[in-house]
């Protein structure tokens, strides 16, 4: 499949789980198509660029392995995409790539995260917390920065006034995340007391 019949099949992708699944399906089965549909994506203009968004997300929750071998080709378009109905996929992408290169629990396969991934992804997930987007990419750029604060040092110190600063104004789902991450970041000071 080329790009262009690729586009055409993500014309009929709908928000319904059952035509997601379906197209996830078409990709994980031929994932030499997730730098095509990733190319998809980056092109903002294009009206099927959100649904590829979609797609590459669903991908990422059934499997990780087809993203992390294009990996350099998901970061590179993390900084031009600009639809938010693209950017809440993509920060999912990204919270789910943390969480497997961080956590031992959610390990789903082998980090394969570099330095330079790492802070193309802390670049992306501050710009999705401090800019004008909707709670969804707020709250998964804010589990990606927790992680990736406890390996890169700087994260944790701008972080936590980002929190304390945009908690009055934020939604319940923005003050429950913001909670939760502000508790765990003082036990960590406490413990390091």
């Amino acid at each position: 499949m080329n790009k262009i019949e690729l586009c055409e099949a993500l014309n009929y992708v709908t928000a319904l789980r059952e035509k997601r699944s379906k197209m996830a399906s078409i990709i994980l089965a031929d994932p030499k198509l997730v730098p095509i549909l990733i190319s998809i994506i980056k092109d903002d203009i294009n009206p099927v660029s959100c649904k590829a968004s979609w797609i590459l997300e669903y991908v990422a929750n059934k499997d990780l392995k087809p993203i992390l071998i294009y990996i350099n080709d998901f970061i590179t378009i993390l900084n031009s995409i600009s639809l938010e109905s693209s950017i809440r996929p993509a920060a999912k992408i990204c919270e789910l790539l943390v969480l497997n290169e961080f956590s031992e629990k959610n390990k789903i396969c082998d980090p394969k995260l570099n330095n330079e991934h790492l802070n193309a992804i802390t670049e992306a997930a501050f710009d999705w917390l401090i800019g004008e987007h909707k709670i969804a990419p707020k709250a998964y750029s804010i589990t990606i920065l927790l992680w990736l604060g406890f390996k890169i040092d700087w994260i944790h110190p701008e972080l936590i006034p980002i929190l304390k600063q945009n908690y009055e104004d934020g939604s319940a789902a923005y003050k429950a995340r913001a909670r939760q991450t502000l508790k765990i970041l003082k036990k960590k000071s406490s413990n390091k007391d």
